[in-house]
């Protein structure tokens, strides 16, 4: 049989499969809402037995007063009921069309140019443990994906303190995320031809990559070792730092409870035309960019479901001004620089 007309071959990318992921658990959660036997029984059965009971005249029946009393509270209990399930049924229902239009979009979508030379010198074997970013834009003529923002109102969105490499200035802005933790993600700022030595110093301005706080120096809130999460050419684990709080910006860490301030909730929400670094989409690498959508824009009016992944819309720069999807964890504060 012929393949099916329309179908991309070429490989799902990780934004893909994580839409898919999305997708399938939307449509297990929609099983369960509009198939599996309500906990209560059946509330249509059970109003439809009450109408049967309720007087078809003004005559008050044999039983009196109080037992058309309790009928009618139950009957405004099941109706009740049956409203709710079927506005969550709704939202179930609109959740898996978005999710799975989104997917369609993402797999209809021509493929990219091929990516400039810097975009491709660190490739990611895996994605992060966390949803990774996205792929192409989904077509505008596409139902787009809801993406609700978490509550932000136990913490708030600190005010955006500009970039400093100064020591003390950078301890008073990341105060309360410190002593940043083992496993925490970070973008960080490599030593120029370095070998694992000291990286205080940091290298070009431009030059960040995704890396894993291995654990705090001597205690000292100010130093960390970091690892490079890509194994290095001879098959060994990603490279060891020395490093200081001037050449790390903390991500936003999707695990921490949401009152935390290491949680997105606690980070600014960049708005349209903002200057950020994120992290290009299946690399390791961080770039300039700037915000075409924030997650708030991202929204579509109407009924939606809350997501756990608020996402920009975003323009790299020197990327012939494609626009990808990027989770909200890979986006932080441009740290200035050429």
């Amino acid at each position: 049989m012929t393949s099916r007309r329309g179908s991309s071959k070429r490989p799902a990318s990780s934004e893909e499969i994580e839409f898919w992921s999305h997708a399938a658990s939307s449509l297990s959660a929609l099983s369960s809402t509009m198939y599996d036997e309500p906990a209560n029984g059946d509330p249509i059965g059970r109003v439809n037995r009450l109408l049967l009971a309720w007087p078809t005249d003004d005559n008050l029946p044999a039983e009196g007063y109080e037992s058309v009393k309790s009928t009618y509270k139950k009957l405004t209990a099941g109706l009740n009921e049956i409203k709710s399930t079927a506005e969550r049924d709704v939202e179930a229902i609109d959740k898996a069309i978005e999710q799975l239009g989104v997917l369609i979009a993402l797999r209809k979508a021509p493929e990219p140019a091929p990516p400039q030379e810097k975009r491709s010198k660190r490739p990611r074997q895996n994605s992060p443990a966390a949803p990774a970013p996205a792929a192409p834009a989904p077509a505008p003529a596409v139902r787009s994906v809801t993406l609700n923002l978490p509550a932000r109102n136990s913490v708030g969105p600190q005010a955006s303190i500009p970039f400093s490499r100064e020591p003390k200035a950078r301890r008073e802005a990341l105060a309360k995320q410190l002593p940043l933790q083992e496993g925490r993600k970070v973008a960080f700022h490599p030593p120029q031809n370095s070998k694992g030595a000291d990286a205080a110093a940091g290298g070009k301005d431009e030059e960040w990559i995704l890396a894993v706080v291995i654990g705090c120096i001597n205690q000292d809130k100010n130093r960390y070792e970091v690892q490079d999460p890509e194994p290095q050419e001879d098959g060994q684990p990603g490279q060891r730092y020395n490093t200081t709080l001037r050449a790390i910006i903390p991500l936003p860490d999707p695990n921490a409870p949401p009152d935390s301030a290491a949680h997105l909730n606690a980070y600014p929400e960049f708005s349209a035309g903002s200057t950020v670094m994120a992290l290009y989409p299946d690399t390791s690498c961080f770039y300039r960019a700037e915000v075409v959508a924030s997650p708030r824009d991202m929204q579509p009016g109407g009924r939606g479901v809350a997501s756990s992944t608020p996402t920009y819309k975003l323009k790299f720069e020197d990327d012939d001004d494609q626009e990808h999807l990027v989770s909200a964890q890979w986006v932080v504060e441009w740290p200035g620089g050429t």
